[in-house]
């Protein structure tokens, strides 16, 4: 079992607190990302589970053991940092093996596990080159492939692909998942990047200042998020947010368009809610009519983004994949009302 529980997990610099009370489930074979923005707490909480970090408060589990306050190295965890961290003089082999010859493990052992990783990475014909000699996604690889070789119940990634360019990012992230599916081990992965995240994950935690937002499957919180911070961060281009006035009823006034909003929520008359709607919902045939005035037209081949304001002065982008040449100033986009998600004052999701 390698089935990660984390309880009423506290983690204070001193005075400040940056873990705020964070329990956690991440279940057994499941891949886990946690993502947010910078200084969120998810490499701390990484850290936490890998024991690099010591608690202030709370517990750990690895599967039925409680490894809060056992060594990192007993914890039965190999972690892949940012950095590669590869010893220059020696080789993949040489790198891939050096923690088992540490260990002293027997030579046929490590001749066999080192064989397992390389095979598994597409490195056996690299294995007598140095760092020097290998590519970002290469060295990527090897460092990902020290971790296998210590056959580990959990494998912990922190901000792996960081430091890739963007061609090598996305091989390296389909490489990843292949990796998962191959092996099927616990993997928990910290990212900033919300793509990584949406591709990767079996399931999502999103952080803000220490605290999980929401937890959930990736089309989970891209469709159903619960306040407007989760809305705005899953999705790329961000969702959309426009003030609207309740009407009424399911009625709402949004650029001085009247809208009905499938909600079951009662609005008090005259109350402004954040009205959520993202880029490629704006591409209806029928559906709710809102000008806008464009002033920059990002076009990507299959697909363009406009860019501009609404009557309000708000800003706007909408996604069209309909194949056009798109001018800028006045136009008129659509939407389907079932794809507005509205938000109180707290940005908390009316529902």
């Amino acid at each position: 079992m390698s089935k990660i529980e984390l309880r009423n997990i506290r983690k204070s610099f001193g005075s400040t607190e940056v873990i705020h009370d964070i329990s956690l489930s991440l279940e057994d074979g499941e891949f886990t990302v946690f993502v947010g923005p910078s200084g969120c707490g998810k490499s701390t909480l990484l850290r936490i589970i890998a024991g690099l970090e010591d608690l202030t408060s709370g517990e750990v589990y690895v599967g039925e053991q409680n490894v809060s306050h056992v060594e990192p190295a007993k914890r039965g965890l190999a972690m892949v940092f940012q950095s590669y961290a590869l010893y220059p003089h020696m080789t993949v082999a040489q790198n891939l093996s050096f923690g088992l010859r540490v260990a002293r493990r027997p030579k046929a052992e490590i001749a066999e596990r080192v064989g397992r990783a390389a095979s598994v990475l597409q490195l056996t014909e690299l294995l007598s080159r140095r760092p020097a000699q290998l590519s970002g996604g290469q060295r990527q690889r090897v460092a990902i492939g020290r971790a296998i070789v210590r056959d580990p119940k959990v494998f912990l990634f922190d901000e792996p692909l960081s430091n890739l360019d963007a061609e090598l990012r996305v091989q390296m992230r389909v490489e990843i998942a292949k990796l998962h599916s191959m092996l099927g081990n616990t993997m928990v992965y910290v990212t900033h990047d919300q793509t990584e995240a949406l591709t990767l994950a079996d399931k999502i935690v999103v952080l803000r200042a220490g605290r999980v937002e929401q937890v959930g499957a990736p089309l989970t919180l891209y469709n159903d998020p619960d306040n407007a911070f989760v809305a705005g961060f899953i999705g790329s281009p961000r969702m959309n947010f426009l003030t609207a006035t309740a009407l009424g009823g399911r009625r709402f006034s949004v650029c001085d368009v009247e809208v009905e909003v499938p909600i079951v929520s009662s609005i008090d008359t005259g109350e402004k809610v954040s009205f959520g709607i993202r880029p490629e919902h704006l591409e209806a045939v029928g559906g709710v009519a809102l000008p806008v005035t464009t002033d920059v037209v990002e076009q990507l081949g299959s697909t363009s983004y406009l860019h501009g304001k609404v009557i309000s002065g708000e800003t706007i982008v909408a996604e069209q994949r309909i194949p056009q040449t798109h001018a800028k100033g006045q136009m008129t986009v659509r939407f389907n009302p079932a794809d507005v998600r509205l938000f109180d004052r707290n940005e908390k999701r009316i529902r």
